[in-house]
């Protein structure tokens, strides 16, 4: 199942006048089957990975234990991961499929009612090891897509992606991100320079995640026989240690990545803070847990707070191996008894030797539909309220900022960075959050005055002038931040915007074309593209658009309507 990390945030497209802005799900053709997965992989500029396989010959016993855990079959090719079934999903009365022809892997869509819409995509590869769920990708023109459904294999049924429970059109425009690719691939490859999800094929080199996930790069180990260098994450410094396994099992409410940096760059023996900082709502509210905030809910459990650094992931988790289900009681009881004593054990609800019934149950998930997690703020008793995060849980890699009535973060004293805080700042207030626009604002102009060529600032602040309706000085900022990194699709969307309501549509479209080539999944650009040609009387120029917006969209209703109007005798651009 694809990783739901909150990504670092710029800006977004906006609606003016009568240019039609929206984001909506778009849609992708069809692909030939991938290449195979190879152990020679232009992914990063260092040596190509081993792979399980080359440490088999010296840790049998872990290589064949380890091919039975979660990570090991957390991805792979779709034709090996196939899990068929088809749903209606009510709110868009879409009938999806996902099934095996000839021996390759399909996802179908269909809609018999108006608007009617049908196709199919091939599946390339699965992400999710199918214990919590799977998901597929597919490719367009290079584009790499996640499929708008999910295998949910707690309840065993087929549904809509997290987030999209409540789409009325098929969303089939999710990019599949670094962030998550990192966390379910091996050696996954980088998007083509300026594009969010272009990618070259084979995606990534490894199925799953192989040792080098934790161990870091195994080739110079693997060609000295064992004795080249390697890392064990038992022997780093806590901090060191712990994120390894955080890189993946730390959520936040919100991440920013920091300056240069990308978190799928990450090595095992590094510093996860010199890549992302993680915001983690701390107040007197109740929180729910998340799917993957098991690093954060540890934090706040007595058991973690009174042990220390003593206690971390390996405590109770083998990462080469999980428990047979027969043996999962036992197991994990003995990792308690290690710290509580057998004494302890001997008198304590000696008729529930099953720990975790009551002191780590499984709970709903708060950001993923049809899934629970297990509870790792190890409660004392079951429903017991939410412990206040502490911010020097673990300040040496992330950042706790308290939670004010608002609902939104704020800085803890001694903590502050004006970078970080504007750019979570600014992702709340584009959740919905009004009330965040004023230390958004705050922050970003302090930001600014200390960095003043950070191009996602710069956008951020533009954001806020459009807001408040200086265009002028939203167009300026956009301008400088373009001027530092000319890849910005938002960015330039926003300035085509601007531009083409000050009358300058050539500028616009420059803009929005360069855009669009990068991002063609943004409908929103590629709409603004066809209404502008559409005005100018260039009908031929705006069917094209249309059209390329309908080959990654086709459940749009505003770009249906507009094709239907350019087909016309006279043709028609509709309302303005």
């Amino acid at each position: 199942m694809a990783s739901w990390r909150n990504q670092t945030l710029t800006s977004c497209l906006i609606a003016i006048a009568f240019l039609v802005v929206l984001l909506t799900p778009s849609a992708g053709g069809q692909h030939k089957s991938p290449p195979p997965l190879s152990s020679t992989h232009p992914a990063k500029e260092v040596a190509a990975s081993t792979g399980n396989e080359a440490c088999q010959s010296c840790h049998a016993a872990i290589y064949k234990s380890y091919l039975l855990t979660a990570m090991a079959r957390a991805s792979g090719a779709a034709a090996d991961g196939l899990l068929p079934g088809d749903f209606i999903h009510t709110a868009s009365d879409v009938h999806y499929r996902v099934y095996e022809e000839n021996g390759t892997a399909w996802m179908s869509f269909e809609r018999t009612t108006e608007p009617v819409i049908q196709g199919k995509r091939e599946l390339l590869y699965y992400i999710g090891s199918g214990k919590r769920g799977r998901t597929y990708l597919f490719s367009v023109a290079g584009f790499v897509f996640e499929v708008p459904i999910n295998w949910y294999a707690q309840k065993q049924v087929w549904d809509m992606a997290p987030a999209y429970q409540a789409v009325r059109a098929t969303p089939m425009n999710l990019p599949a991100l670094p962030g998550c690719l990192s966390c379910h691939t091996s050696d996954a490859v980088r998007p083509t320079a300026g594009t969010d999800n272009k990618y070259t094929l084979p995606l990534f080199a490894h199925a799953g995640i192989t040792c080098e996930r934790c161990h870091g790069a195994g080739a110079a180990h693997v060609s000295a026989a064992g004795r080249g260098p390697i890392v064990n994450p038992e022997k780093l410094r806590p901090a060191l240690r712990d994120a390894v396994c955080m890189q993946c099992h730390l959520e936040g409410n919100i991440a920013i990545e920091q300056p240069g940096r990308s978190l799928d760059e990450f090595e095992p023996g590094e510093d996860l803070a010199e890549y992302v900082h993680y915001y983690v709502s701390n107040g007197s509210g109740e929180q729910e847990v998340r799917a993957l905030g098991q690093s954060e809910a540890l934090a706040q459990s007595v058991c973690k707070r009174k042990s220390g650094d003593k206690m971390w992931c390996g405590s109770c988790h083998d990462p080469h191996s999980s428990p047979k289900a027969e043996e999962r009681v036992a197991s994990y009881r003995a990792k308690c008894l290690t710290c509580h004593g057998e004494a302890f054990g001997a008198k304590h609800h000696t008729e529930q030797l099953d720990c975790t019934t009551c002191h780590m149950p499984r709970v709903s998930s708060a950001d993923v539909a049809h899934t629970q997690a297990t509870d790792h703020r190890i409660l004392r008793l079951p429903r017991m309220p939410l412990l206040a995060m502490e911010p020097a849980a673990n300040a040496r890699l992330v950042r706790f900022p308290q939670e004010v009535a608002a609902g939104v973060p704020a800085a803890d004293a001694g903590t502050e960075n004006a970078r970080d805080l504007a750019l979570a700042w600014e992702t709340v207030e584009q959740s919905g959050s009004r009330s965040a626009a004023p230390e958004a604002e705050r922050y970003l102009r302090k930001a600014l005055a200390e960095q003043p060529k950070d191009a996602a600032l710069l956008s951020g602040l533009a954001f806020v002038e459009i807001q408040r309706g200086a265009f002028d000085k939203a167009g300026a900022l956009y301008r400088q931040a373009l001027e530092i990194d000319p890849n910005l699709s938002d960015a330039a969307g926003n300035l085509g915007v601007i531009e083409a309501r000050a009358g300058h549509t050539e500028e616009a479209e420059r803009l929005w074309n360069a855009a669009f080539a990068r991002a063609p999944g943004r409908s929103a650009i590629g709409m603004n593209l066809a209404r502008i040609s559409c005005g100018e009387g260039a009908f031929d120029k705006a069917r094209v658009y249309v059209s390329r917006v309908l080959e990654f969209n086709p459940d749009l209703a505003l770009a249906l309507t507009l094709q239907k109007q350019l087909s016309a005798d006279p043709p028609k651009c509709g309302a303005r």
